[in-house]
């Protein structure tokens, strides 16, 4: 039986030897290796992360302490050794466990995340709720050290000084980012530094002074030499102004040296940072020497680190947004290309290569990189600013106080609109055609396919620009090739792919090319439909819409965005000032937050895959030919559009009836 087999939960972590738990990270060390190649995940941040894993359950009498990540995306050794094991193979699957830290999931999970530069601003709420209840459990939090380029942390760091609650936060470096030197010396200082006999004596040290009369300056003094010798030989300067006793930097893998200095850090009083250096991708050869393309990753072959799935024969939407962002630096000198930490992500790494200096990747800080774009449009540059579509809501603020309410040209560009799959409600981007849509003076622009969105991208860079422009599109392949040419499109206007019909269904981006599908399915049962490309979303193309509402009986919208103030709320509400007296029903994402899972099996959950939404049309065009039977009578309430069709059909009820009385 091997280590790992005997643990249920760090209760039973702690009954083993030091000399044991390096061969337990080992083992946990292949069962992710074997896990991740078989689901897929987060894989070179979890391997960087064990031993620091192993040595917080170890010392942390968890779950009555509390342990917060940051992110979370390298918790798979936590949830292996907090009782998840047997159930790592349904690791982001649909039905399964989240790929994430989740409160819903088990208790050892005290805050969920998914975005960056949370868990210090979590972890002192948790340590003062603790002291508001007399309460004496510890507060850990383990943020990366990327995730330090965040704001939001060091707004927390600043709060958390000036509190002086406890709370220890370990830094984890997998990046050497802060400091190359992790040797002996350091770490030598840093036990020293920390061990209860060198902190007793410190105390001591400052009882005594307070003794004489001239206490004050022997004491500034004493921190003087201290913080000198410090500052000579370990970085942490900013740390310890912003209130924190700092300590490191330590090698995070080395699991005695780590265990020992919790053990010294865990009863001081405080804030307290421990500095831990870790190697991301430790242990795994393919995974440490590419830790771009091993940081998340598709199921592959753990022998040869290979990727298992094929090549799609079409690029991605990312794809065609890199390439086309070379065309436009290429041509036009004031594009300059923003980023926050996700160069790879949004296809910018050859722009950043080609063009360093109108590259900036300004690091986990979308509110910054708003503002950023929001400085150079001022001074004639046109930003180009490309964050996934649930990071960008952190900017929302700069968005309106920024952006909009100058008019300046920032182009924003949505990558992962609408569901994302296996990564869950914490990066599915369903809510930007809401919350963008109510920003006065921003177009929102959503692209059929990849030659759309190039042609959008060309326009928004040949012309004077009136103000911000949003364009969205999904974490997928296109669905049609590319052409050689940049297509031209009638900015602002709507596309009719069909003949017109009784029946209207105007489709969102990604669900055009499922609509299309639809529509060919009717045609085989005799329904009759037309097919609207609905390409901005705001401001709506009123003029077809009106015509539209004038020649049809049914209109059905389609958006992979929740329906709350979307998309089909707006032409609802278009069609009600119009005193349409047709049928209108919306599609779209439900007021829930959708769960992890096969991207398939989340578009059939909320009736937005082809079958459901075939069914629905063709159930809207039975009910709407026996009009004789009352809607109200013989239709759900729960059902998606059921009161956008129950106003509508009232409200042309009642046309008909004064129509009649006249």
């Amino acid at each position: 039986m091997s280590i790992l087999d005997t643990i249920r939960t760090p209760a039973d972590l702690k009954k083993l030897s030091i000399d044991e738990l390096q061969p337990l990270a080992d083992e946990v060390r292949q069962e992710v290796i074997s896990m991740v190649s078989r689901t897929g995940g987060h894989l070179g941040s979890n391997l960087g992360s064990v031993e620091l894993t192993v040595a917080l359950h170890y010392v942390f009498d968890l779950p009555a302490d509390k342990l917060i990540w940051d992110v979370s995306h390298q918790v798979y050794p936590h949830k292996l050794l907090t009782g998840r094991r047997d159930r790592m193979h349904t690791l982001r699957q649909f039905g399964g466990l989240a790929g994430f830290a989740k409160r819903s999931e088990s208790e050892y999970d005290p805050f969920g995340a998914g975005h960056a530069s949370t868990s210090i601003s979590a972890a002192l709420g948790f340590a003062a709720a603790r002291d508001n209840a007399n309460q004496h459990y510890k507060v850990v939090a383990v943020i990366g050290d990327g995730s330090m380029s965040g704001g939001l942390a060091f707004e927390a760091l600043n709060n958390a000084g000036a509190l002086k609650k406890d709370l220890l936060v370990v830094l984890n470096d997998n990046t050497w980012s802060i400091s190359r030197n992790v040797g002996s010396m350091s770490k030598y200082l840093t036990h020293i530094m920390s061990h209860e006999t060198v902190t007793k004596l410190r105390n001591e040290v400052w009882e005594l002074t307070g003794k004489f009369k001239r206490r004050e300056k022997i004491r500034k003094t004493i921190s003087r030499i201290e913080q000198s010798v410090k500052s000579l030989l370990v970085p942490g300067m900013l740390f310890q102004e912003l209130g924190f006793k700092y300590f490191g930097p330590l090698d995070g893998h080395d699991i005695p040296s780590m265990v020992r200095t919790l053990q010294n850090l865990k009863n001081l009083k405080g804030p307290v940072i421990l500095h831990v250096a870790t190697v991301k991708g430790k242990g795994y050869e393919p995974a440490m020497d590419d830790p771009f393309r091993f940081h998340g990753v598709g199921k592959f072959d753990k022998i040869t680190g290979k990727v298992t799935s094929q090549k799609a024969p079409l690029p991605t939407y990312t794809r065609v947004y890199g390439d086309t962002m070379l065309e436009l630096a290429q041509k036009q000198p004031h594009v300059v290309a923003i980023t926050a930490a996700m160069a790879s992500g949004t296809g910018l790494v050859q722009f950043g290569e080609q063009f360093p200096d109108r590259f900036f990747d300004v690091g986990i800080a979308e509110a910054h990189a708003v503002c950023f774009a929001a400085g150079l449009a001022a001074a004639a540059a046109r930003p180009y600013v490309a964050i996934y579509s649930t990071f960008l809501q952190r900017a929302y603020d700069q968005i309106i106080h920024d952006v909009a309410l100058q008019k300046l040209p920032v182009v924003f560009c949505l990558d992962r609109g609408g569901l994302v799959g296996e990564d869950g409600p914490t990066h599915h981007g369903v809510f930007d055609l809401t919350y963008l849509a109510t920003v006065p003076d921003l177009t929102v622009a959503v692209p059929k396919d990849g030659n759309e969105l190039r042609a959008m991208l060309h326009y928004t860079a040949d012309h004077d620009l009136k103000g911000p422009v949003a364009i969205r599109y999904p974490r997928a392949t296109i669905p049609e090739p590319m052409v050689p040419e940049v297509l031209p499109i009638e900015w602002g206007a709507w596309e009719r792919l069909s003949p017109k019909a009784d029946i209207a269904i105007l489709a969102v981006g990604s669900m055009v090319h499922t609509a299309r599908n639809v529509v060919s399915r009717l045609a085989s049962r005799g329904i009759s439909a037309m097919l609207v490309n609905a390409r901005f979303v705001k401001p709506l193309d009123q003029t077809m819409l009106a015509d539209i509402a004038a020649t049809t009986r049914a209109i059905v919208t389609l958006e992979e965005n929740a329906l709350r103030g979307g998309f089909g709320q707006a032409v609802s509400a278009f069609l009600l000032s119009k005193e349409y007296g047709g049928t209108f029903t919306a599609l779209g994402i439900p007021d829930e937050f959708v769960t992890h899972g096969q991207l398939n099996l989340l578009l059939q959950r909320v009736g937005l895959d082809e079958e459901s939404i075939f069914n629905t049309i063709v159930s809207l065009a039975v009910t709407d030919k026996s009009n004789e039977q009352d809607e109200t009578e013989t239709r759900s309430a729960d059902e998606p559009g059921f009161f956008q069709r129950l106003m509508l059909r009232r409200n042309g009820n009642s046309r008909k009836k004064d129509t009649a009385a006249k």
